[in-house]
């Protein structure tokens, strides 16, 4: 069972790493390469997309990390593991305190009612989903190293 759990763990922890990094590295790119407010209107519906949905895996892999932790408390690995659960927990933390704020914002532009500094806002956005890319991938590779 324990077996099991670290798989489905991994593969969800990785999976949420690979849409996160898709999304810095792919959509962002794309989505600002877009001509006029094309760019501006694909944030907004991709905050308002994946904001839907980014809790549920963010927490659901917390939630998953943490009983691989207890379960295989007494197992090779579970030091990992429980670094693993710590960055996943500052993740979460930089989500609501950094992250969240600027998305609930900009999910609600429109060309007609987007600030003047809505530009500079994604900026920021975007630099702090670069670290918490980095602190997720961190975790991932951590997960990864305590299946051996």
């Amino acid at each position: 069972m324990l077996n099991a759990l670290e798989i489905v763990t991994t593969v969800v922890v990785g999976l949420m790493v690979g849409v996160e990094f898709s999304v810095a590295f792919v959509m962002n790119p794309i989505l600002n390469a877009l001509p006029e407010d094309s760019g501006q209107l694909g944030h907004a519906h991709g905050g308002r997309m994946l904001g839907a949905v980014m809790p549920f895996w963010y927490i659901g892999s917390l939630v998953l990390s943490a009983v691989w932790a207890v379960a295989g408390w007494h197992h090779d690995g579970a030091g990992l593991v429980v670094v693993a659960g710590a960055l996943l927990i500052l993740s979460v933390v930089m989500s609501i305190l950094l992250l969240v704020p600027i998305n609930n914002r900009n999910k609600t532009w429109t060309p007609e009612n987007r600030p003047a500094d809505w530009k500079q806002q994604l900026n920021r956005w975007n630099r702090f989903h670069y670290v918490r890319v980095a602190v997720i991938v961190a975790a991932f590779a951590l997960l990864v190293a305590a299946l051996a």
